[in-house]
């Protein structure tokens, strides 16, 4: 096998597992309910907490990590040199296909969710140190105020921060690649910012009962 097939397989193989829909598919399986359906409409962790509970949130959030990180890590496959550009470069395009996968999923009708848990899998295998720090960040910014949204927002938009002034790199790619991500959280995010300044974000409580309504 060529090493350009290898490399189209593998982009193929990200967008599919992206595609897996885990808030789709654990609601419809386990809870008859398609959180799409309710609250913010959106096909992800936080929802599913709040229309299903925490153990199927939680659930899915797991999930959508593993999902992410497993995407990225299949360029392993390729004869690249640990820590190559060459690397670096694949590991870029296959968090692009993961998180298009679960934003777009073939799977669910091409309804997903933000891929913020995706989003942070992938990315811990392409950098992890300023992931485990962006975590921290997310976890901190979430008990202060209790607004996700506002707690990926914040953790993204330090990523790469993190990787330039705390870590120190200086590799191109890597900080623009770190760049596009927090991009990509402030537009999948955009309804998530109206709400917030119109003091309308719901706020997220892990002790909460599930609420079904709209």
């Amino acid at each position: 096998m060529t090493e350009t097939l290898l490399i189209i397989l593998l982009t193929a193989a990200a967008y599919l597992l992206g595609s897996v829909s885990n808030a789709v598919w654990i609601g419809k399986t386990f809870y008859g309910t398609d959180v799409r359906e309710h609250g913010s409409h959106n096909a992800g962790a936080t929802n599913t907490m709040r229309i299903l509970g925490r153990r199927a949130g939680i659930a899915v959030f797991v999930l959508d990590f593993l999902k992410g990180f497993i995407a990225v890590s299949l360029a392993a496959l390729l004869p690249y040199a640990a820590g190559s550009p060459a690397l670096f470069n694949m590991k870029f395009v296959l968090t692009a296909a993961v998180v298009l996968g679960h934003i777009f999923p073939l799977f669910a009708g091409f309804r997903g969710g933000k891929g913020v848990a995706t989003l942070a899998g992938a990315v811990l295998a392409v950098y992890p140190p300023a992931v485990l720090l962006c975590l921290a960040t997310f976890a901190v910014v979430f008990m202060l105020c209790r607004y996700v949204s506002l707690a990926s927002m914040t953790a993204g938009i330090l990523l790469p921060v993190y990787t330039v002034f705390v870590f120190g790199q200086h590799y191109l790619p890597l900080i623009l690649f770190c760049c596009a991500v927090s991009v990509l959280l402030l537009i999948t995010h955009r309804k998530n910012i109206g709400r917030l300044l119109a003091g309308t974000e719901p706020k997220t409580y892990f002790h909460k009962r599930p609420d079904r309504t709209e």
